[in-house]
């Protein structure tokens, strides 16, 4: 049988949660975190991989995880895993996915008043029951009643991370088995809109024959079940749990089938009503004239034009004024990843990260960078191993060593420095000078007042040396909703002492979203798109914060790191020959 690497990393993270749950050594509850972690990350086909011996050395897949994997490859089972699952009721082993709920509350609860699922959990804090278990409290109950609202909201949607990957693999495979009967194919619906999570995943094709497109998707890689087969439309689900819609279209009505079903409702909304004044009909099959003539529909520029407006980026599609600024000629030209000149907010091994400086920068210049900045996390970070004033100087005195040796390519002293509970910042100013951009970030003290966190941040930026105010909210997509923050109050400071905010491209996080990208815009804070990368493939996820800026309306002159070296530079006003 087939096995993919997702597969595998769901194998791994479910049995982290099963040794946590019996209260076994963290240290081994870590390391199937860690290979669950490799594995996703994990380029080509598993087997392949394993086969040839490539797997070897990857961090985090030492021989006894190598053996598990060799043994699900070759099983399609891990009889450790199988007899885990057996302790556990598969309602208890749910409860890990509600947010701010970890293994020693699960345990306590199933043990203490024998919470089996969430609605028993949900019921039991209605009716106070958990307040008066060991740790617990009313607040603990709250909690919990918000972990769980937050659950079902994120639980019939996947992170773009997750489903735009696999997308991109089932086009790919598409075109190989089918290109003799598929024209056009495109991604549609929010996906390609570029939401941060995402419903429904929709594919489109144009074909003149439907029969050997619908063969070939059906019998994709992926694919775990066939939901649905039909002459026009056939679903999917894949091994990771998505379900795909395929649909088949004849080519006079890809465009405007593909602008219909990229949505969003709101947007099409606005072009019907457009469309209804210009005396025409705009439809999914195309448009069309008051004597039912079709004018166009072939492709989306015909469907804008024959409303009299240029094409509108899908990610701009969401009623936002876009039509209006269309009609205006103001669309903006908007941001492209080869804009970006470089990353400036990337974790080494000397902290949390798993590749080392010099891995890092080979990887950068694979993607023609010019510069990064080695961020890694400040002294009270303990979990992300964070360095002392000395080690960070020491890291200073590295990067200046290996900078005199590069050609083209410049690294950045940095790092990520905590903001205290009270404001303050996790080194001194002494050190802060000695470094060439310093971000700041919460890591602390989510649960503090709106007012108590707003003051708190506002304080970090009036330090002078601050540059960058990174993942401004603290969220975690479907894991953790934003900390209380004044974002109106802390776009006024940014803009004012020239602080500037990040989008950071975690998929889990794509914070700031959207929304705030478009207001930071409008009032003039300049903003920069980082990864946040823990390891060099990390430097890819570059990409999904270009997305979230492109649906603000950003363009390059709008983003920090789209800037040359040079100019960069001169904006963090070092000199560029001696980085001093």
């Amino acid at each position: 049988m087939s096995v993919s690497s997702d597969q595998v990393a769901r194998i791994f993270r479910e049995m982290a949660d099963f040794l946590s749950l019996k209260g076994e050594n963290p240290f081994r509850v870590r390391a199937y975190e860690k290979a669950a972690d490799a594995l996703e990350h994990l380029p080509g086909d598993l087997k392949e991989l394993y086969e040839q011996g490539k797997l070897k050395g990857v961090p985090g897949l030492g021989k006894g995880m190598l053996e598990k994997i060799g043994t699900i490859l070759s099983t399609g089972k891990l009889p450790a895993y199988e007899e885990l699952k057996r302790e556990f009721p598969e309602g208890v082993r749910e409860l890990l996915s509600i947010p701010d709920i970890g293994p020693k509350t699960v345990k306590l609860v199933y043990e203490k008043i024998g919470v089996k699922n969430v609605q028993e959990l949900e019921a039991a804090a209605r009716s106070h029951k958990l307040r008066n278990l060991p740790g617990m409290g009313p607040k603990t109950e709250e909690n919990i009643l918000r972990g769980i609202r937050l659950y079902r909201m994120s639980r019939n949607r996947v992170l773009l991370g997750k489903a735009l990957p696999l997308v991109e693999q089932i086009l790919r495979e598409l075109r190989e088995k089918a290109s003799s009967w598929i024209e056009m194919i495109s991604p549609a619906g929010s996906l390609r809109r570029g939401k941060e999570t995402i419903g429904d995943i929709d594919i489109l094709v144009s074909s003149t024959n439907s029969r050997p497109v619908m063969d070939a998707f059906t019998h994709l890689s992926p694919v775990e079940d066939v939901l649905a087969r039909g002459e026009t439309k056939s679903s999917i689900l894949t091994q990771s749990g998505l379900q795909i819609d395929l649909r088949v279209v004849p080519p006079e009505s890809f465009g405007a089938a593909l602008q219909y079903f990229t949505g969003s409702k709101a947007h099409n909304i606005a072009l019907r009503e457009r469309a209804i004044k210009k005396n025409l009909k705009i439809n999914e099959y195309g448009v069309f004239a008051e004597n039912g003539k079709r004018i166009g529909g072939r492709t989306e520029e015909e469907v804008y034009a024959c409303l009299d407006l240029p094409l509108i980026p899908p990610e701009l599609r969401e009623d936002r004024g876009e039509i209006e600024a269309a009609e205006k000629g103001r669309l903006p030209l908007l941001l492209k990843e080869e804009d970006i000149k470089g990353d400036l907010h990337i974790h080494s091994t000397a902290s949390d990260g798993t590749s080392s400086i010099e891995e890092l920068v080979e990887k950068a210049k694979e993607r023609g960078y010019e510069y990064i900045a080695i961020t890694d996390h400040s002294v009270s970070l303990r979990v992300g191993r964070g360095l002392s004033g000395e080690d960070l100087l020491a890291q200073i005195r590295k990067i200046r060593k290996m900078n005199s040796r590069l050609e083209g390519f410049r690294i950045l002293a940095g790092s990520e420095v905590d903001i205290r509970k009270d404001g303050t910042l996790d080194y001194p100013d002494e050190i802060l000078k000695e470094l060439d951009i310093v971000v700041i970030s919460l890591h602390s003290g989510f649960r503090q007042d709106k007012k108590t966190i707003t003051a708190r941040v506002i304080k970090a930026m009036q330090n002078p040396f601050v540059r960058v105010f990174a993942h401004p909210t603290g969220r975690l997509l479907g894991e953790r909703e934003p900390y209380s923050i004044d974002l109106d109050k802390i776009l006024e400071v940014a803009r004012e002492k020239n602080i500037w905010l990040e989008i950071n491209a975690q998929p889990e996080r794509l914070d700031l979203n959207d929304i705030w990208v478009m207001e930071a815009k409008k009032r003039g804070v300049r903003l920069v798109i980082n990864t946040d990368a823990h390891n060099k493939d990390g430097l890819d996820l570059m990409s999904f914060g270009v997305i979230t800026a492109r649906r603000g309306w950003l363009e390059a002159k709008d983003v920090i790191n789209t800037l040359p070296l040079k100019e960069l530079l001169k904006l963090l006003k070092k000199d560029l020959i001696s980085g001093e």
